[in-house]
């Protein structure tokens, strides 16, 4: 499946893949109000196979069929328990 990627101009780390470019009609308008106006990354030919960064592609792919667009959260970060005195 060819898949569209735009990052988020108004949260860090934060993608959206979509089947279609620029069509941004499957997405919740609560949700892209959030996001900020998307910004083109790449185009990517995606198969369950697929090596992603930080998702599973199996999980894009079925986020996509089933919503038609599926959302990339920035990686959380934890910080180091503080040392009790």
């Amino acid at each position: 499946m060819q898949c569209f990627i735009y990052k988020s101009s108004k949260k860090d780390g934060l993608y959206l893949y979509i089947a279609k470019q620029d069509d941004f009609s499957d997405i919740p308008e609560a949700i892209f109000k959030s996001i900020g106006p998307p910004e083109f990354v790449m185009q990517l030919d995606l198969t369950p196979e697929r090596e992603l960064a930080r998702e599973k592609a199996t999980d894009v792919l079925k986020g996509i069929a089933d919503h038609g667009f599926c959302i990339q959260m920035p990686p959380t970060t934890h910080s180091a328990p503080g040392k009790l005195q």
